[in-house]
Parts: structure tokens; C-alpha cells; sequence
């Protein structure tokens, strides 16, 4: 066993069963990126970041991802199609094999923690087959001082083999790709899949369940800022919704673009770097993203422009999943350190395509309740193969994928905290007005960023509200550099009967996801159920 680099006094991967390897600690992101182009793994683009294909996949693989059932989670875990068991045994021997594929290889090992909120840190030891993976992991995750790693010792540990491959038959996987957390031995394998999401989404998932489990802190799945009056806002939102792009704001800090704990007192962030979606990247639209695309940013599936190695971001032939990874400080106003006060206001963000929900509303806690557990937004035609109409989409806690326990725990938690700190919680729909898609127009993101503001300035606080007749939301009758026509999206439908029909199909919807989480839910969540009548004019 050769190994370099930056270490704890007598570290070493060999306790772990990997023998004979050649393992460089630690890393700068510059020969990183200079190993994984010189083993023609990436190459350098115009801005100096580099761009690596992560293979066959280009997203997360959702139904390959495991937790295996222990003393600590098989009676805590919401088993099912989103939380897939995972035998102890078959788990030990498929750790065994990877180990055993990495021991002889050149490997980067990467000491790095989550969480910035010092009460609830997390050591995290990365060990990567791929420079380049190793580099996403420098990039996501927080970043210890030298001083901190002389004395580092690992509470979970990552093993990400891309091209171990797994026999389903003996393995006990799906296929040949899987991500497996065991909880009792604190261990994450990943192997059969270069994307890298799958290696921050693993440690995501762990603290969804230590921190409501085991330490009574919400963790969401959402972005964070600050104003510099110290009041903070949270986002949440599925992909597509607007939720890295609404929270960087230029007049408040970022916090964070992804994941988040709230204690008792603090939002924190749980990560170092953020992870942003490049279809369609412009310096003029998002140009805190695109400027932070720069040496040091890994870029994942893009294209060039023909004879250049300058990116293509309107170019999703590889995937429309393409995504850079980057430090946090890399985007100029950021929160220092990664913190917040309790929040003063809360964002649901939705597109919706049906155009049915009004841009702006406010929830009652049972609606907020609601809607968290729904996790709503839309399919637009197009997106996928097969879809030639608006879907409706629901992600529970807008993280579905991610959360080990049953959806109403993580609601509960947030209506007692909205109790405590009497946050308010808004309902923004980023999608269509005036129809739905094909027949609408997307909500211009001007007038999104105008409501938010009027929101965090307190502009909204004392007006009227008209109160929709489906959906039962606190619609403004009025807000600051928004027309009042817009507010109510019935008045933007040119039909309103058509508009009735829309909203009651989209309702249906609603009731029909939540029917699976109904035994769980108290009166009040239930009581926030759109109401569905055909017969309304």
C-alpha cells in the first residue's frame, strides 16, 4: 500500500479491506483536475473548469438505491418503493467485492464533513475510484483546515467504485448500479454509476434520518438565504422550479442551494458547494452561476461548440440533466458561515403547468402542511418520452427520494415550528398563467422575483386576500410591481369554465397522491385538501 498526500497521524484505507492500492489524501482541486485530463477522463473548457461524461448515467437511479434493514431502522424506516430494504448479509459480501475491485487501483481519498452547524457535524471519508469523483466531493461537501485533518477520524464512509459492477442474481440488487446505506456499520457503497449525485444524495439521506430521528432537527431539502437584517428565507422546490435560481439573490447572502437542517434555533446548511442544472445557462440569466463556472468547477455532460472547448449549455444531446458542481465560494455573496436565524418566511415553489394555482398565496398551517407532504409541480409535454400533456408530479417533502421516514413525520416538524417561530409559508407557482402549457405563458421570472421581494419586505403583510374557491389559498389582491390581473389566475383564463375543469382535474390529483399518506395525517392536514366540484362556475 502506497499513500500520499495530507492525512490523520496513522490513517489509512487498508482497515477498510482494501489492499495494495496506490491512494493520494486530500488533493487540491487543481491536480485533481489535471490527473482526470491527463488520464483523458475530462477535458479543460474555455472557462477553466473541466467537463467529465459521467457514462451511462446522467441522473440519479432512484430505484437502486437501498438502505439496509438493522436493529437501527427496521422499524423506523418507511419501507417501500422509495425506501427499498436491503438484506445485512448480501450487503457485507457486496462491501467485500468492492473492496476487493479497488484493492491494486489508483484511488483519491477525500476527509470532508457535512453539516455547518458544529452541534450536528458529520465526518465523512470518501475513498473514489475517479480523480474527478474526488473532486466533486471537494467541491460539495464543507472543506476541513490542515489543521483539522491531522486529527480527522471518519463517522461514515463512502466507497464510490464507477466501474464495479454488480450481479444482480448473487448481489441483490436491481441491476447492475446501486447506492446502499447501512446505518449500524455507518458505511455507503456505490458502485455501477459515474454520477456523482448519487454520492452527496447518499450522505443527504443518512442525515434525513439521524437528524428528525435521532436529534429532533428538521432536515429539508431546500435552498437558504439571508438579508442583512438577518432574516432568513427557505426555499423548496422540485427540479425545474426556479429554487437555486430564486435564492440567489443579489440583495442577500446564500446560505445554501439544496439541503438544510433547522434546529431550535439555527437553519444550517448540510453542504460546502452547490450542484446546479446548466441546460440553458446564460451569463444574462444567471450570472452568479455562470461566473462561478471557473477553475476548480467540475462540469458533468456537456457539450461544445463544434471546434471549441467552449460550452454548449443549450445543448442537451447528452442528457438535459446537465449539471457543474462548485465551492460555495464561488458565488459571491454568501452567507459566512453557512448559517441562519429561525426563518421569517418559507417558498413552495411549484410550476405549474396546468396553470391552474395563482402565482402568489399564502398557507394556513394545516395548508402548509399539506402541501409539503404533496411536494407538487408538473411534467410540461416534451420533458420525457410519452409526455404530450401537462402531469402532475408530486415529491413528498419536495424530496421524496431522499427521506427514510414516513413523509408526515418531516410535516409535523415543521408546523410545530411554524408554531414557535410564526414563519409564514407561501405557495409560488413559477409555471403557467392564462391556460396551461401550449395554451399559456410561463410566469415571467420578473414578476416572481417582485412577489418574493414585496414578501421578504413585508409588503404582503397588510392587505386583502380573496380566497380560492378549489384550493382554498390566500391569493393577494394586490401586490407592488405586479399587475392585481395575474394574482387570481382565473381572470388570466379566457375560459373560466375551462378554468374550473382544469383546476377541479388538478385537485383530483391532489387527493388522489394524498390518499397514501392519509392514516398518518392529523385533521388539520386533512382538513387543507382542495375541495373538488365539477358544478363550479
Amino acid at each position: 500500500m502506497t499513500e500520499t498526500g495530507k492525512r490523520a497521524h496513522g490513517a489509512t484505507i487498508s482497515d477498510l479491506g482494501i489492499k495494495n492500492a496506490l491512494v493520494h489524501w486530500n488533493l487540491s482541486p487543481d491536480k485533481l483536475s489535471k490527473i482526470a485530463v491527463e488520464k483523458g477522463q475530462a477535458v479543460i473548457t474555455s472557462s477553466g473548469a473541466i467537463n467529465i461524461n459521467t457514462g451511462e448515467f446522467t441522473g440519479r437511479s432512484p430505484m437502486d438505491r437501498f438502505i439496509v434493514k438493522d436493529s437501527i431502522t427496521k422499524d423506523s424506516v418507511w419501507w417501500g418503493n422509495i425506501n427499498q430494504s436491503f438484506d445485512e448479509d448480501k450487503f457485507d459480501a457486496l462491501h467485500k467485492k468492492i473492496t476487493a475491485y479497488l484493492s491494486g487501483k489508483e484511488l483519491y481519498v477525500r476527509d470532508t464533513f457535512a453539516c455547518a452547524n458544529p452541534k450536528y457535524k458529520m465526518n465523512i471519508r470518501v475513498i473514489n475510484e475517479y480523480a474527478w469523483s474526488n473532486l466533486f466531493a471537494y467541491n460539495m461537501f464543507l472543506r476541513p483546515t490542515e489543521k483539522e485533518i491531522e486529527n480527522f477520524t471518519p463517522e461514515w464512509t463512502i466507497l464510490n467504485a464507477p466501474g464495479f459492477m454488480a450481479n444482480a442474481m448473487i448481489d441483490g440488487t436491481r441491476q447492475h448500479n446501486f447506492a446502499i446505506l447501512s446505518f449500524s456499520k455507518k458505511i455507503i457503497i456505490i458502485g455501477g454509476t459515474g454520477y456523482t449525485g448519487e454520492i452527496k444524495k447518499s450522505i443527504f439521506s443518512a442525515l434525513n434520518f439521524i437528524l428528525p430521528h435521532q436529534k429532533n432537527v428538521l432536515s429539508m431539502h431546500c435552498s437558504a438565504n439571508i438579508g442583512n437584517k438577518g432574516d432568513t428565507a427557505i426555499f423548496f422546490g422540485l427540479s425545474g422550479t426556479g429554487k437555486t435560481t430564486l435564492s440567489a439573490d443579489p440583495n442577500r447572502n446564500l446560505i445554501g442551494d439544496d439541503e438544510h437542517g433547522w434546529d431550535d434555533d439555527t437553519v444550517f446548511n448540510f453542504e460546502g458547494g452547490c450542484y446546479a442544472k446548466c441546460i440553458d445557462l446564460t451569463q444574462e440569466k444567471e450570472p452568479d452561476i455562470f461566473a462561478a463556472i471557473k477553475a476548480g468547477a467540475l462540469l458533468e455532460n456537456i457539450s461544445f461548440y463544434k471546434g471549441t472547448n467552449e460550452p454548449d449549455y443549450s445543448n442537451g444531446s447528452i442528457t438535459q440533466n446537465t449539471r457543474v458542481s462548485y465551492p460555495i465560494h464561488h458565488i459571491k455573496n454568501i452567507a459566512v458561515p453557512s448559517t441562519g436565524n429561525n426563518p421569517n418566511n418559507i417558498f413552495f415553489l411549484t410550476a405549474d403547468a396546468f396553470g391552474v394555482l395563482p402565482p402568489v398565496s399564502k398557507l394556513t398551517k394545516g395548508q402548509a402542511m399539506y402541501h409539503f407532504i404533496s411536494g407538487y409541480t408538473a411534467k410540461v409535454a416534451g420533458t420525457e418520452a410519452g409526455v404530450t400533456e401537462p402531469q402532475a408530479t408530486f415529491s413528498a417533502c419536495f424530496g421524496a427520494p431522499f427521506m427514510p421516514l414516513h413523509p408526515t413525520k418531516y410535516a409535523e416538524m415543521l408546523g410545530e415550528k411554524m408554531d414557535k417561530c410564526n414563519v409564514n409559508i407561501w405557495l409560488i407557482n413559477t409555471g403557467w398563467s392564462g391556460g396551461e402549457y401550449g395554451t399559456g405563458k410561463r410566469i415571467s421570472l420578473k414578476h416572481t422575483r417582485s412577489m418574493i421581494s414585496s414578501i421578504l419586505k413585508g409588503e404582503l403583510d397588510n392587505i386583502d386576500y380573496t380566497k380560492h374557491q378549489i384550493f382554498g389559498l390566500n391569493m393577494p389582491n394586490s401586490c407592488p410591481n405586479v399587475p392585481s390581473k395575474i394574482l387570481n389566475p382565473k381572470n388570466t383564463w379566457s375560459d373560466k369554465l375551462a378554468y374550473n375543469k382544469k383546476a377541479n382535474i388538478l385537485a383530483e390529483a391532489f387527493r388522489k397522491n394524498f390518499n397514501q399518506f392519509a392514516e398518518h395525517a392529523n385533521q388539520e392536514i386533512l382538513d387543507a385538501a382542495p375541495i373538488v366540484n365539477d358544478k363550479q362556475q
